[in-house]
């Protein structure tokens, strides 16, 4: 009973030219039964005879509509979740005045190198892109759910030159951000977008800070992971060369003393309201395994999402089995009504 309440056609031809040639057919049909009526007598082809021609037109014209069963089946999609990780490299993550788990007196960036491995391990089923900004903002890994590529991209992070830094601007990944969540979101409608953004919150550029509310409509959830310390320390001199000068440091153009960055939760927390996310900072004693982004991760690693699959199965071969008895049948009366001609 399932069969015939699946049952439906699917020319294979498509339903214009499918439905013109059977068309054709099923005219055919009517006028081979015409011709019956009308010779009588005068043909030689009896009742029989008739049927079946008319039959093998009728059977090639349900062919030429491909008569088919549709079953839809629902897959569970375990890779539902998309985590982007945009952190800022500009010169003061080098500053070492930040802790993460166990340690401290660590780099700001060693701190959110630490916290990108955490989140590969309490997302294990989610795919991730990587974001690095300062200066300029660039997407560094395409979405990807290879969790060894995001560690690799993680260890090969470094700070931008502070000679090439005019200061910082923490809305640099904005625009950047927006398009890969839109884009992200069109091609993946059903996944939920989580961001992780890592910063110590410092904005020295000479413009304001824009808002990050923007990201709001393209995000499921959004987190702030703060690093370094709200006492702060000198930022280590860098050059193109690369590597930071352990006793050199950036100097404040207005005192001519070394400048103290600091980490400002107060930005940082704002950067999350406006996303309607959330902020963590990172310090001795905590990682991002407990708090906010613990729960979030129970919530989403699991997720789920069902996707109807419709699946069609042509049903040709019966028909073609009667159409070919009916050939046969056809071919043998015709060679032995010939030979009773000669």
């Amino acid at each position: 009973m399932n069969i015939f309440k699946s049952l439906t056609f699917e020319p294979a031809l498509g339903w214009v030219a499918g439905g013109l040639l059977a068309g054709l057919l099923l005219l055919l049909a009517i006028a081979l039964i015409l011709h019956g009526l009308r010779k009588g007598r005068d043909t030689d082809a009896d009742r029989w005879a008739l049927t079946r021609r008319t039959a093998m037109v009728l059977v090639l014209a349900l062919m030429v509509l491909t008569p088919s069963t549709v079953s839809k089946t629902t897959n569970k999609a375990v890779n539902a979740t998309d985590i982007f990780i945009a952190v800022d490299v500009t010169g003061s993550m080098a500053v070492k005045d930040a802790g993460y788990g166990d340690q401290e007196g660590m780099s700001r960036l060693d701190a959110a190198r630490a916290a990108i491995h955490d989140l590969t391990i309490i997302y294990p089923d989610a795919s991730f892109s990587a974001l690095s900004f300062g200066v300029s903002t660039s997407v560094d890994l395409p979405l990807t759910p290879d969790v060894r590529a995001v560690g690799n991209w993680a260890g090969g992070l470094a700070t931008e030159p502070t000679s090439r830094s005019s200061g910082s601007s923490l809305d640099a990944p904005l625009d950047r951000l927006s398009l890969v969540l839109k884009q992200t979101k069109d091609r993946h409608p059903e996944d939920r977008i989580l961001l992780y953004l890592i910063s110590d919150g410092e904005q020295t550029g000479p413009d304001e800070r824009r808002s990050f509310s923007v990201l709001r409509e393209g995000l499921d959830d959004a987190f702030v992971l703060g690093t370094g310390s709200a006492k702060g320390c000198m930022v280590p001199l860098s050059s193109d060369v690369g590597g930071n000068d352990a006793h050199s440091w950036v100097t404040d153009p207005t005192t001519g003393q070394p400048g103290i960055s600091a980490m400002d939760p107060k930005t940082l927390k704002a950067m999350a309201d406006e996303m309607s996310g959330h902020y963590q900072a990172l310090a001795k004693g905590t990682t991002v395994r407990e708090g906010a982004t613990a729960a979030a991760s129970k919530r989403y690693r699991v997720t789920k999402v069902d996707q109807v699959s419709r699946h069609v199965t042509p049903l040709v071969w019966p028909l073609a089995l009667v159409e070919l008895a009916l050939i046969l049948i056809e071919a043998g009366l015709w060679i032995r009504t010939s030979r009773r001609l000669l």
